[in-house]
């Protein structure tokens, strides 16, 4: 497969042009452009695993299975759950409407009413005509001759009876010497003389003490006589009153009934809550009964209609969740889920100082509005904010959810208390969280994650196949239709598939990242169409790109600025004992570029060990130490036959001030000290990268594309003389995704890219020497491993020597962080 180069010891491969990216022929894709494509669904492009589990869950209706879809940002996660929701959300019944009512028994716990899918809006327009018909039926009702009499009747045997009881007291009072008379609803009696004349203050003192003790007595006994007859009075009103109801309710009661019966016939179909709607309209009717005299004019106008407003108020509807014309269950995405947003709210007004609300100031959350449907929410958006999480985690445990404006309780004046009747909502919640957050509820709240029973796990990355190519083909079409742009052709999507390669840093593996692709599919639309074409060729995809590139990698062009400039030192040709160019990965967030830096190691006699110059400068990462201390491990391992080794060594990144973090420089690093033991000078052209384990094997490391591009640059800036190149794994073989003008350099034989199974592999390339087998007295004279031992052997007798007999310490290495490399 590699064509092998053979060294003084064993082979290392260099690549050829056809292993250095992964090409897609536009022949065999099947379109001439995207246009043809249109009639297919756009489907779940590598993501079978998460549409299966997707399906799965919106499938159950069993409780707690709600989704929790977990992926990276821009994976498409949202649009297909979005558009399988919608597709699931066809089949449903459209769920209820829901009202709130006035409650006449308890004001301040308005009821709940469920009523069929546009029901709510019938109901709420016939109470609005109910009252207005009242307004001018009653007062009609109420002015009839039958009524009028009849009620004339009524008062005429109550006045006949009040004034047959007043002519008898007015007799018992003459009778004992008394003037009785009625004043505005009070008795006044004035005692009298013999001669019938009022007796005055002054007569009364000429009385004597019998006579004015019989006056106290006869005014006692007039005083009960009095009390009796207003007793008696009280009692006949009421019993007119009473009559007066009764024949109001007479006269009312079938206009009432057939207005009810009406609106029960307004609303057509069967109504869910039947019992709590007709318990409602039987209290409207009795509210109507008990306030008649309101619907009749009065001396003050002003005040009865403000009542009378005030009364027909109570008969309103509160329409919070209108389901009509709604085809399907309701799929919601709430974006701003704050407390009011979510749960709904409770509104209120000032009113001479003091917060006033009612039933009919209730406002649906989006819970409530995606009852019997789908709701789409972010996790980290309700991570934010403490209050709606602890609310929405009682919600999923009871099911029911009460309206509440949790903030009144810090107004800033009174305000009056609602308390909303608490109502079920069956919903499907979809949670969208990164895998970090996912796994943060599962070990910080695992009540609240059972309630998500189904995880959705949308990947990074998928294989790649005729079928994945298809499918992104489809995706490119329905984002040109979506946005009105013109149509790829079959080129321009070739390069656009092998630009998801690229992305996912593997030949047979494409990004699942589709966020990106369609940046690049706007992007190269935008450029074609400002050339006038009607539709995208490859050469715009690659304008494109380059523009993308220009716009972002200022930070790389200064970096290769200052090699020209000789701020950075770099050598890419000859050789130097004890340095090597090593490659390093720059993520700037919104743009990644790699970048060579001169590793150099100084050894020489001493006990100490390895010194890794970064971490004592708390430069470096808990990952790069470890790959310090791993190839420190291999290198003790190489001479475990001249334990304790009688060393001191220190690594060091050049000129790098940022820190570093990531193990696949330990390989340079090793290179770097075997070269400063042995002697052996080592190729300044040919820059490494590679982790080493403690057997000296190369792992695969990240970020291999960049590091060779920028090491090509920096080449090509400082010289290109057909001789450099990069020795990188041979496990990272499947990554290479190499730019085409590296490509190109390679075909002509400017640039080298090499592979290796081994350190030892490398080393042999490096230095033009074989690396060296252990016998039985050593390792051989002429080998780089037995140059080493040789000085090791050195440092050990100038150790006794000096009288300091070597021994084994532990590699006393520091922490720190960066992430220049991978």
């Amino acid at each position: 497969m590699y064509p092998a180069t053979s060294g003084p010891t064993g082979p290392w491969a260099e690549l050829t042009t056809d292993q250095l990216r992964k090409t897609v022929d536009a022949a065999t894709l099947g379109f001439a452009d995207t246009s043809e494509l249109l009639h297919k669904p756009l489907p779940w492009i590598g993501q079978e695993r998460a549409q299966q589990a997707a399906e799965f869950g919106m499938a159950m209706t069993e409780a707690d299975y709600n989704l929790f879809v977990l992926g990276e940002v821009g994976s498409g996660r949202t649009t297909l759950l979005c558009q399988l929701m919608h597709a699931q959300a066809e089949h449903r019944p459209v769920p209820p409407d829901l009202c709130y009512l006035h409650n006449f028994d308890d004001p301040g716990r308005p009821r709940a009413l469920r009523l069929k899918a546009g029901q709510g809006r019938v109901l709420r327009q016939s109470m609005l005509e109910l009252a207005k018909r009242l307004q001018s039926e009653v007062p009609k009702r109420l002015a009839q001759d039958d009524y009028k009499a009849e009620s004339k009747r009524i008062e005429a045997t109550y006045k006949s009876e009040e004034d047959r009881g007043y002519l008898a007291l007015s007799a018992y009072a003459e009778a004992h010497h008394f003037a009785l008379m009625r004043d505005q609803g009070h008795m006044v009696f004035t005692l009298k003389d013999a001669q019938g004349e009022p007796v005055t203050a002054g007569k009364a003192l000429t009385l004597s003490r019998e006579q004015r003790a019989q006056i106290d007595e006869s005014e006692e006994a007039l005083r009960a006589e009095i009390s009796r007859y207003l007793e008696k009075t009280r009692a006949l009103e009421r019993v007119m009153n009473e009559g007066l109801s009764a024949l109001r309710r007479q006269t009312l009661k079938p206009m009432l009934v057939h207005e009810m019966q009406s609106i029960s016939h307004a609303l057509g179909q069967p109504v869910t809550d039947k019992v709590k709607l007709a318990a409602f309209l039987e209290q409207v009717q009795q509210c109507v009964l008990d306030n008649v005299e309101l619907f009749e004019p009065s001396e003050e106008e002003d005040v009865r209609l403000e009542a009378l407003a005030s009364v027909l108020s109570l008969f309103r509807v509160n329409v919070v969740v209108d389901n009509h014309g709604l085809q399907g269950a309701p799929v919601l995405v709430e974006d701003n889920p704050l407390f009011r947003m979510l749960f709904g709210s409770i509104e209120y007004a000032a009113d001479e100082g003091e917060l006033v609300t009612d039933f009919s100031r209730i406002r649906a959350g989006s819970l409530l509005k995606a009852h019997g449907g789908f709701l789409m929410l972010h996790l980290r958006d309700l991570l934010a904010d403490p209050h709606v999480w602890e609310k929405l985690r009682r919600f999923m445990r009871n099911g029911r959810l009460q309206i509440e404006e949790p903030g009144m309780m810090y107004a800033p004046m009174a305000a009056e208390s609602l308390e909303p009747e608490a109502v079920a909502v069956d919903v499907k919640l979809v949670l969208v969280a990164s895998v970090d957050e996912y796994y943060a509820v599962q070990e910080a709240d695992p009540e609240f994650a059972r309630r998500f029973r189904c995880k959705v796990d949308f990947a990074e990355s998928f294989a790649a196949t005729a079928a994945s190519a298809e499918a992104t083909a489809i995706f490119v079409g329905h984002t040109c239709h979506k946005r009105q742009l013109p149509h790829f052709s079959a080129q321009a999507v070739a390069a656009l598939i092998e630009e998801t390669h690229r992305e996912a840093d593997d030949q047979h593996r494409q990004s699942a990242i589709f966020a990106r692709l369609e940046a690049l599919v706007i992007e190269s639309a935008a450029r074609a169409r400002q050339q006038g074409k009607a539709t995208v060729a490859l050469a715009d995809v690659q304008g494109a790109k380059q523009a993308r590139l220009h716009r972002h990698n200022y930070p790389e062009q200064r970096l290769q600025e200052t090699l020209l400039d000789g701020e950075r030192l770099l050598r890419v040709s000859g050789d130097q004992v004890a340095q090597v160019n090593g490659l390093t990965v720059v993520d700037l967030g919104d743009y990644r570029f790699g970048f060579p830096v001169r590793v150099t190691a100084c050894t020489y006699a001493g006990e100490e060990g390895l010194l890794n110059i970064e971490r004592e400068v708390e430069l470096s990462g808990p990952i790069h130490d470890k790959g310090v201390l791993i190839l420190h491990s291999y290198l003790s391992a190489l001479f475990a036959h001249l334990a304790p080794l009688a060393m001191n060594a220190a690594v060091v990144f050049e000129q790098e001030y940022s820190g570093v973090e990531g193990d696949s420089a330990s390989c340079a690093e090793f290179y770097a000290l075997l070269s400063s033991l042995s002697g052996m000078p080592l190729k300044q052209g040919i820059a490494v990268t590679g982790a080493v384990n403690q057997h000296g094997e190369l792992l695969p490391v990240g970020g291999i594309n960049e590091k060779i591009e920028g090491f090509f640059r920096s080449c090509e800036n400082l010289g290109l003389d057909g001789h450099q190149g990069v020795l990188m794994p041979r496990r990272n073989c499947r990554h290479l995704m190499l730019d085409e003008r590296v490509v190109e350099a390679v075909a002509a034989g400017r640039f080298h890219i090499h592979v290796a199974d081994t350190a030892a592999e490398g080393m042999v390339l490096l230095t033009g020497v074989k690396f060296g087998t252990l016998g039985v007295g050593g390792y051989e004279v002429d080998s780089v491993l037995g140059r080493a031992q040789k000085t090791l052997q050195r440092f050990r007798h100038a150790c006794e020597h000096l009288g300091n007999k070597p021994t084994l310490k532990p590699n006393h290495l520091r922490h720190l962080k960066h992430s220049v490399l991978r």
